[in-house]
C-alpha cells in the first residue's frame, strides 16, 4: 500500500492565497455607492486574464456534488489560457485546493476553506483541484475563459494527496 501525503486545512485570506490569485469578498474591497445610493458596488475584485485566440469572458453556474473528508486527491488541473473564478451561491462549506508549478509538475500543494461569502479567482496557469463543495450540494457562479485553444491541463498524482 502506498503512503499517502497529507494536506491540512487552513483559511483563506487574500495574504495567503496571492501567489494563486485573488479572494473575491467584500472584507477590505474598493467600493463605492451606485444607484442613486441604494446599491454599493465592490469593484473590480479580480483580475480576469484572457489568452490565445478568440477568447472571451464567459459566466457560467456550476452545479457540485458534496466531497466528504478526509478526502483523496488523484487529480488537479490548469487553465493556460484564462483564470477561473468561483463564487458561492450559497454559505455552504468548501474547499480550494492550489499548487505552485515546478516545470510542468504540481508541487506544495495548499488547501484553503473560504468563509461564507468569500469567493477565488485562480490566476491563469494555476495548478488546482476540481470544484469541492463539502456537506452540501452547492452553486456557484464562475467565471472564465471560452473561445479557441486547449485550455485545461490534468496532472494525475502517482501517489494520492489526502485533505484532512
Amino acid at each position: 500500500m502506498q503512503n499517502q501525503r497529507t494536506i491540512q486545512i487552513e483559511p483563506l485570506t487574500a495574504t495567503t492565497f496571492a501567489p494563486f490569485g485573488q479572494v473575491l469578498e467584500r472584507n477590505g474591497a474598493h467600493h463605492y455607492p451606485i444607484n442613486a445610493g441604494m446599491t454599493e458596488r465592490y469593484h473590480d475584485l479580480a483580475r480576469i486574464e484572457l489568452a490565445g485566440p478568440g477568447a472571451r469572458p464567459m459566466i457560467s453556474i456550476f452545479h457540485g456534488q458534496p466531497y466528504a473528508l478526509p478526502l483523496t486527491l488523484r487529480m488537479v488541473e490548469r487553465h493556460p489560457l484564462g483564470s477561473q473564478a468561483f463564487y458561492p451561491l450559497s454559505e455552504h462549506p468548501w474547499l480550494v485546493i492550489v499548487a505552485e508549478d515546478d516545470d510542468g509538475i504540481p508541487v506544495r500543494l495548499r488547501a484553503f476553506r473560504p468563509a461564507p461569502g468569500q469567493g477565488v479567482n485562480i490566476a491563469m496557469n494555476t495548478w488546482h483541484g476540481v470544484l469541492t463543495p463539502l456537506e452540501r450540494e452547492s452553486t456557484y457562479l464562475v467565471v472564465d475563459r471560452g473561445g479557441d485553444g486547449n485550455n485545461l491541463e490534468e496532472h494525475h498524482f502517482n501517489q494520492p494527496w489526502t485533505i484532512a
